[in-house]
């Protein structure tokens, strides 16, 4: 007896609730989404902009310290410094002009 009250309660639970719970524009959703992405893209560029320079600051300091140290594979470590800064500032250049922001 005790396992059929719990299921009627349960039962009626959801009926509440599905009566409670109304249905919203699909589209209206999609388009607020859409409009606070592109409202956050201008704080998200400063930002990769920001750990970009870091980046090239760690990465010079690294540098720095092979050249000094005399290590035969500067210029290797130089190059993957630099490239992930370029591709750091290309993909928001890029995300830019796909995304028409």
């Amino acid at each position: 007896m005790k396992q059929w009250s719990m299921k009627i309660r349960l039962v009626v639970l959801l009926l509440v609730m599905v009566s409670l719970a109304q249905a919203q524009d699909g589209n209206a959703g999609i388009l607020e989404a859409n409009q606070k992405v592109r409202s956050y893209f201008v704080t998200g560029t400063q930002l990769m902009y920001a750990i970009g320079a870091i980046l090239g600051l760690i990465g010079a300091v690294k540098v720095y310290s092979k050249w000094n140290a005399g290590d035969h594979d500067t210029g290797k470590v130089a190059a993957a410094w630099f490239g992930s800064c370029v591709f750091l500032v290309v993909v928001v250049t890029v995300i830019r002009a796909f995304f028409g922001i």
